[in-house]
């Protein structure tokens, strides 16, 4: 565990989490299942989250219980047009451990990451008007970092071949402060 791990983990001293990590291949069935088990999350094939952990690690996390299983986890990348824009793709926590400010600690680390080395600027994601879990923390996310926060319809329901879909409203988080 690294030093700032360290830092997140003594700030967070309820959480039963040893260690925040990339993401290897092996993860993907377990971020499968927490993903499935969110009951609010967009389901993806089991492959594509065998995927996501070989193609996007460097811009995913996971956070690992005592056994060393996947317990929580964030998937972003950054965005091929805009390349000083990172985008949460997925954040989740399995039931078990929630409520202890998990995904925020995973999310504040991820950002951290990617905002040193890579040039990100801001942080875009999408959410679901019903979704207030995720709508709290990005709000929380964007106070935290005394960035600004920008609501906007990306993806109307209606452009979704199911015809139930809710709109897909994009959340533009920063840019942050140097």
């Amino acid at each position: 565990m690294t030093a700032a791990q360290e830092d997140l983990v003594r700030a967070n001293p309820q959480s039963e989490f040893t260690e925040i990590d990339t993401p290897r291949v092996e993860d993907g069935a377990a971020i499968w299942r927490i993903a499935r088990d969110s009951e609010v999350l967009d389901l993806n094939s089991s492959y594509s989250y065998l995927l996501w952990c070989r193609d996007f690690a460097a811009t995913s996390l996971v956070a690992r219980g005592a056994d060393g299983e996947p317990i929580a986890f964030v998937t972003g990348y950054v965005r091929p047009d805009r390349p000083e824009a990172l985008v949460v793709w997925q954040v989740a926590v399995d039931h078990a451990h929630r409520g202890r400010g998990l995904a925020g600690v995973l999310l504040d680390a991820l950002t951290a990451r990617v905002t040193g080395g890579r040039g990100v600027r801001e942080v875009e994601t999408t959410i679901t008007p019903d979704n207030t879990a995720s709508d709290r923390l990005f709000t929380s996310y964007a106070k935290r970092h005394e960035a600004p926060l920008a609501r906007e319809v990306l993806f109307d329901g209606e452009l979704f071949p199911e015809g139930t879909h809710q709109p897909e409203v994009l959340y533009r988080i920063g840019p942050f402060s140097a």
